[in-house]
């Protein structure tokens, strides 16, 4: 999470409108959900990809790191679409071609969405997408939520880290049953503290005179047309192309 962050607010897009960002990766997002994914998929994927690291200057490391659990996620979820359960004479396993084919059409169009979402991650601080959600009109108890979960994950991922540091000097990982045991004592102590924070950032906010809305402080950035024109045709001309391959796969 830190190194997303990081990359976030140093990589060469970072003085971008983020309109200039969340408008092609939002529309190919969409582009994924209507279009036939082993045609568009792949273009979208290596779109994406291509502008996180050649254009934002995100390292191709961070990128993967990003994608690795959804893909893991993915792929291990493969062998039960694709194998077919069947109890004619007896329990049996076999290879079913619709079921191997609807794996692959949810495998390669959940990462293209997820490279969507991947870029707009490693290339958009949260605090300038919050400004654009705030003049779209998105309601102010919702975009708080999103503020304060943000900031909390750092506290809570720092302390994570801390408590595991701790329990590994004491040899709380040297097997697996003190494995376990060190586990769930670390969740249950980050629960207890989550929701001692809770009550403190509650009295604390109210003694502020907290009516509803955190306003935080924001820089504006002029809106850049031709860079948004640039990267909407780049959204059509992939969506004219994922329709053609499309029809040449039919």
């Amino acid at each position: 999470m830190q190194a997303i962050d990081h990359h976030a607010w140093t990589n060469r897009w970072r003085d971008w409108h983020p309109a200039e960002k969340l408008l092609p990766a939002g529309s190919l997002l969409i582009l994924t959900l209507i279009l036939p994914p082993l045609s568009s998929g792949p273009l979208v994927l290596g779109s994406m990809a291509w502008a996180t690291v050649r254009g934002a200057g995100v390292p191709a490391r961070a990128l993967l790191n990003v994608l690795a659990a959804p893909a893991a996620f993915l792929v291990a979820g493969v062998p039960f679409l694709a194998v077919s359960v069947h109890f004619a004479d007896g329990l049996g396993l076999y290879w079913s071609p619709d079921g191997l084919r609807l794996a692959l059409d949810t495998t390669v169009r959940a990462l293209a969405a997820v490279s969507c979402l991947a870029f707009l991650t490693l290339t958009t601080p949260l605090t300038d997408l919050i400004a654009l959600l705030r003049r779209l009109g998105i309601p102010a108890g919702l975009i708080e939520l999103i503020l304060l979960v943000y900031r909390l994950i750092f506290v809570f991922a720092e302390r994570a880290l801390t408590g595991r540091r701790a329990q590994t000097a004491r040899l709380g990982y040297v097997r697996f049953d003190r494995s376990l045991r060190s586990v769930g004592g670390l969740a249950s102590n980050l629960f207890q503290r989550a929701l001692h924070q809770a009550r403190r950032m509650e009295i604390g906010l109210a003694a502020r005179g907290y009516t509803g809305e955190l306003r935080v402080l924001g820089s504006e950035r002029a809106l850049s047309w031709p860079r948004l024109m640039m990267g909407m045709t780049l959204v059509a001309l992939i969506g004219l192309m994922g329709e053609w391959l499309a029809r040449g796969l039919s």
